[in-house]
């Protein structure tokens, strides 16, 4: 699927806060803790518990919060399909960005090691 760039709009305006709670709520349904899912957001973000709330709180769009980010280096190895587009192929850093953040929190909800999620293996 070709992103459009009405879609990175579209991704650029959600708010985290917006989306932060589905984050939760998928995790915790697949029984992991909303510990680990901070846990793949500071590895891929650098944010702490209380930047990750101040984010919440301010309701920082995912610009802001990627511009306030300082992406893992290894973030790029973050490869595959989420939400029908394959991560390594999208053009647009925000929206690579998002996706990253996406099928981190998928791979976790789907029980996946944390030490693969975090491409320490």
């Amino acid at each position: 699927m070709k992103v459009t760039p009405e879609h990175n709009e579209r991704i650029a305006k959600l708010t985290f806060a917006g989306v932060y709670p589905h984050y939760v709520a998928k995790v915790e349904k697949k029984g992991r803790t909303q510990k680990e899912l901070h846990e793949v957001i500071t590895w891929l973000t650098g944010f702490d518990d209380e930047a990750v709330q101040k984010h919440i709180e301010s309701k920082s769009t995912f610009e802001t919060f990627f511009q306030d980010a300082e992406l893992n280096p290894n973030a790029s190895l973050i490869t595959g399909v989420i939400c029908g587009y394959r991560i390594e192929e999208i053009d647009n850093p925000l929206t690579q960005q998002v996706r990253y953040l996406d099928k981190l929190v998928d791979e976790l909800a789907k029980g996946r090691k944390m030490e693969k999620i975090l491409r320490q293996s």
